[in-house]
């Protein structure tokens, strides 16, 4: 059995977490969307200043997943106006994919909806991402419906709302 722990994301993981995301990006997304889709998106999301602004908010949780020593993962979750959790962000290096590591990053993510009073895990996934899709379906995420965001730049994401109910017992 692999040794996973999980922990906080803190300021002095950031740019890990930002390197981490360029390397699952260019593993996952250039047959899904184009190369100047993918740098427009990693330099909305995975700036040092927004994730350390992030980490200051309440609501927002970043965790990261250690293989040993390893950075191995990370995830993002955040409360929506719902009172959802949003599972906004998860991504696991190519060496630890399927060890267990996005599995510890979603149980996390449910311990922190639990610990929010939130019943509910969601997520927004591309359409054409079969081996993620197939992965949040074997965790019990259902599709809830389709929707096509324009995020700017000429970039749309073409995605699946999915969701997973939580056991409140």
């Amino acid at each position: 059995m692999i040794d996973i722990s999980v922990l906080p994301v803190t300021d002095a993981d950031v740019e890990a977490i930002i390197d981490l995301a360029r390397v699952v990006w260019y593993d996952t997304y250039p047959a899904i969307i184009s190369r100047a889709q993918i740098e427009f998106m990693l330099a909305q999301r995975y700036t040092a200043a927004r994730i350390r602004g992030e980490l200051q908010q309440a609501g927002i949780w970043w965790d990261q997943a250690h293989v040993g020593t390893q950075l191995a993962g990370f995830a993002c979750s955040l409360l929506t106006a719902n009172h959802e959790l949003k599972l906004d962000k998860i991504y696991v290096d190519p060496q630890h994919q399927g060890a267990g590591v996005g599995a510890r990053l979603i149980a996390q993510v449910a311990e922190h909806a639990r610990a929010a009073a939130c019943t509910t895990l969601i997520l927004a996934v591309n359409k054409h991402n079969e081996r993620a899709i197939a992965a949040y379906r074997r965790h019990g995420f259902v599709v809830r419906e389709a929707v096509c965001v324009d995020i700017g730049g000429g970039f749309v994401m073409d995605d699946f709302i999915m969701a997973k109910s939580l056991d409140t017992s």
